[in-house]
């Protein structure tokens, strides 16, 4: 067992530049053990049977130069078998000892793809792109133009953007912190590079996953090692499980997957319905007390050793239970931004509804809205207005005229019969829908 050393950039300070990783010229500017390299090189032969430099050197994302150089190493071992030429290029296959030697070294990691980098160049990389966004009023209004929402809750979301930490969002069920969260992204507008792969005492750990990181067109002169990307969100909710956060070693496949917040680095990890997961939300909130403090996680392999990474990410809490019930104070202290998003006003309500209208083709009236508010109010259980209720009810509106082969119309009546079905209950007598 035994813990890697963290090394801090050196002659980089934090969020200093754009990170542009130059592609190596020398096997030992990459950075890896060459071991890793002739696995790759064999194990890419033994699954294409056939193959030539240019094609390995596309796969594994290293130059053509230093693919010759493996080549030239594994040649001269008797590995590999020269077929012919195809053009400047060698033809060539594996022989009956390089053959085998793929095959065991497939059967300790399946792992065919793009070289890792190592631990230390990810952990300068992760650091140097860490960036405190430049955040205003009215670049909020652009962010969150699609809702509607007070300048005074842009002044409260603005502060606790620019200071990169983490974010509590908290106040009762429908009045959108999940739709606030999901567009926090927005404010990213720069790009960042993630490594396909690290390696870590000869062990590989796959980053790059197609499901959070979006690809952009790359740039020429660069590693191919890393891929340029959109700033990674990462939305989980009640799904979420204690081992999401840790190392995941694929047994059938031979190598590690990152966990979720090493994933999210330079970019945003969003924990919706937070207290509703399937882990305790003690137990998150214990193994994240060092993370989110010092900005550094800890992760093990299954060989015991543990190595710093990291947790370079700005985290989302959403939850509309009391935070009090959650976390104790010592926690909740170390989140320095807790943001309310309460009940709207009568005004905010308006506002929605006029814009959902607008969206869905039905016509907005002052008098529908009024009357929409009366009845949420009084069919309610808590008597208050919600965010969600104009969106929801002009969409039963709809579906109520799609029934009847009408126009969609948000008036009295349609309103009256999408309240007895959204709120399944009436407080007074029932209504009875004319269907015609």
């Amino acid at each position: 067992m035994g813990t890697l050393a963290f090394t801090s950039p050196t002659g980089q300070e934090t969020g200093q530049g754009p990170f542009r990783p130059p592609e190596p010229k020398t096997i030992e500017e990459l950075g890896i053990n060459q071991n890793i390299l002739i696995d790759l090189m064999l194990k890419m032969t033994l699954l294409e049977g056939q193959t030539n430099l240019n094609r390995l050197s596309d796969n594994i994302k290293i130059s053509i130069q230093l693919c010759g150089a493996i080549f030239s190493h594994l040649r001269k071992e008797q590995y590999l078998e020269v077929k012919g030429m195809a053009g400047n290029d060698y033809e060539f296959t594996l022989s009956q000892a390089g053959r085998k030697l793929a095959q065991d070294r497939y059967q300790i990691s399946n792992y065919i793809g793009p070289a890792p980098v190592s631990l230390n160049a990810y952990n300068q990389a992760v650091r140097q792109q860490a960036k405190r966004q430049n955040v205003s009023r009215e670049k909020l209004k652009t962010v969150f133009k699609d809702l509607v929402l007070e300048d005074s809750m842009l002044d409260q979301l603005g502060p606790a953007i620019v200071s990169n930490s983490q974010i509590f969002l908290y106040g009762s069920t429908g009045n959108g912190k999940t739709s606030i969260a999901e567009r926090l992204v927005r404010v990213f507008d720069d790009n960042v590079y993630v490594p396909y792969a690290i390696e870590i005492q000869g062990q590989i750990v796959n980053i790059f996953d197609t499901v959070v990181h979006e690809p952009l067109e790359q740039e020429e002169g660069v590693d191919g090692r890393w891929i340029r990307c959109t700033r990674p969100c990462i939305a989980v909710g009640g799904e979420m499980v204690k081992e999401m956060l840790e190392l995941r070693y694929e047994e059938t496949l031979g190598y590690y997957t990152a966990p979720l917040q090493m994933k999210a680095n330079n970019g945003m990890f969003i924990i919706d319905d937070f207290g509703r997961q399937m882990m305790n939300p003690r137990d998150l909130l214990n193994r994240w007390v060092v993370p989110l403090d010092r900005r550094i996680d800890f992760l093990s392999l299954r060989t015991g050793v543990t190595f710093p990474v990291p947790f370079e990410t700005l985290v989302v809490f959403s939850t509309n239970l009391d935070p009090r019930q959650l976390a104790d104070e010592a926690f909740l202290r170390r989140i320095q931004n807790k943001i309310k998003i309460d009940v709207v006003t009568p005004e905010i309500f308006d506002g929605i509804l006029k814009m959902v209208c607008k969206n869905e083709g039905v016509e907005y009236t002052v008098e529908a809205s009024r009357y929409a508010q009366e009845r949420c109010k009084v069919s309610s259980r808590t008597a208050v207005l919600r965010a969600c209720y104009p969106r929801d009810l002009v969409a039963i509106t709809k579906n109520i005229s799609d029934y009847e082969g009408k126009p969609p119309v948000f008036d009295k009546d349609h309103i009256d019969r999408a309240v007895v079905l959204y709120f399944a209950r009436w407080l007074g007598s029932p209504i009875v829908p004319q269907i015609s």
